[in-house]
């Protein structure tokens, strides 16, 4: 486990001040058992034996590190690293935390997952380790997202899974996380919740990180090996927080390496036109944690947008926001448009199509490397593939006429 001043096993719970378990009674039992197994399997070598392979086997880990040479020339400046999370299978860095969460519902004897998803990555990498392992899984998601991401939609389904529609709200991932969670409040004796980042009540912050960690944990290896040297920046995008977590922790005490987490600036800075929830939130309670939230001046939760379905989320994990009242990690915005010309011009350059949520974050690396000397090292989670978008990034340029 990671443990410093800034990441380390969260006392009852808590991240400094966020975190906690804000739920109903009748998930208390549930989320004891599941730390009290989480807890034993991290301690027990033939589970993490079986998770190294599982990584190595399934998933096709280790993923690639990758220089860009000519993004790189294009920008001037730094080097620029990408961390191809994008070659895991099934497309993103979902399924590092979906083969943990499905290795301890087995060890529970439990036999139905269920799981929120919202550009549906999440949700395809639990229907993936539900048909390897033979559970009954069910996927919560919103219809709008439903819309946006058919192609993960049918991925899904043929895998076996049942996609459940949620119109709720925005029909969004934050509706999406509210129907997952009436469903396990009725269903936990022999359900598991694949919570889906770094969010929701303790232990899913600190478990969820973890899985993910082989990210950060690889690339630190992978740099050194490579260049000699860890990189001066890492930069992820920042929805609920998982895969930038899974890069930052495994360097979080290396003083030398700068971080920024990168969120959806939307379309503007009006609440309801972004979902930058460390840039512009308060701490509130959101999901059944203690953590930054969008709100109205009554407390209530914000609407919220963004291109990428995937960060369209009011909320964040509560370890970014220990780590954004630290000042260890350093957290900014890209627009939907910048997002859009980052993931055009990363194609164009080196025939990598990056998820949406992925583009804000080689949007952010694009403005910093002409900032920075040429030896300099900027390294990007790329955190998953553009397939799921294609069609509504071809909808968005028809639009601007491009």
């Amino acid at each position: 486990m990671t443990t410093s001043k800034f990441s380390h096993m969260p006392v009852g719970g808590y991240f400094g001040p966020y975190g906690g378990q804000f739920v109903p009674e009748t998930l208390m039992a549930a989320l004891h058992q599941l730390e009290t197994q989480y807890r034993s399997a991290l301690a027990d070598e033939a589970f993490t034996r079986e998770l190294d392979r599982c990584y190595r086997e399934i998933a096709g880990r280790p993923s690639e590190l990758y220089f860009a040479k000519r993004l790189t020339e294009h920008c001037g400046g730094a080097q620029i690293f990408l961390k191809r999370e994008d070659m895991n299978h099934t497309g993103a860095h979902k399924i590092n935390n979906t083969l943990g969460q499905a290795l301890l519902t087995l060890r529970m004897g439990k036999k139905r997952v269920i799981a929120e998803t919202g550009a549906g990555q999440h949700g395809v990498a639990t229907a993936t380790v539900a048909a390897v392992f033979g559970l009954k899984c069910d996927v919560y998601m919103g219809s709008e997202d439903i819309r946006r991401q058919a192609l993960n939609v049918f991925r899904m389904k043929l895998m076996g899974a049942n996609v459940v529609p949620v119109t709720s709200g925005q029909c969004t991932l934050k509706d999406a996380l509210n129907e997952a969670m009436r469903d396990w409040m009725g269903s936990v004796e022999h359900t598991h919740y694949i919570i889906g980042s770094v969010a929701g009540p303790a232990p899913f912050p600190e478990m969820v990180r973890e899985f993910q960690s082989c990210i950060g944990r690889e690339s630190r290896r992978q740099m050194l090996e490579t260049v000699g040297r860890l990189p001066d920046v890492l930069v992820a995008c920042v929805g609920g927080g998982s895969n930038a977590a899974g890069m930052f922790a495994p360097m979080i005490d290396d003083a030398q390496v700068a971080m920024v987490g990168v969120e959806a600036g939307g379309r503007g800075t009006k609440l309801g036109d972004h979902a930058a929830t460390l840039t512009a939130g308060s701490p509130g309670v959101l999901h059944g944690a203690k953590s930054y939230v969008l709100q109205d001046p009554d407390g209530q939760t914000a609407l919220v947008h963004s291109v990428s379905a995937g960060l369209d989320y009011p909320g964040v994990g509560p370890e970014h926001s220990y780590w954004k009242d630290t000042g260890r990690v350093h957290y900014t915005t890209c627009t939907d448009n910048a997002a859009i010309d980052a993931l055009v011009l990363l194609s164009r350059t080196e025939g990598i199509i990056p998820a949406l949520e992925s583009s804000h974050a080689v949007s952010e690396a694009l403005r910093l490397a002409p900032t920075l000397g040429k030896d300099k090292i900027i390294l990007v989670c790329l955190s998953g593939r553009g397939d799921k978008d294609a069609n509504e990034v071809a909808e968005i340029l028809k639009r601007r006429g491009e």
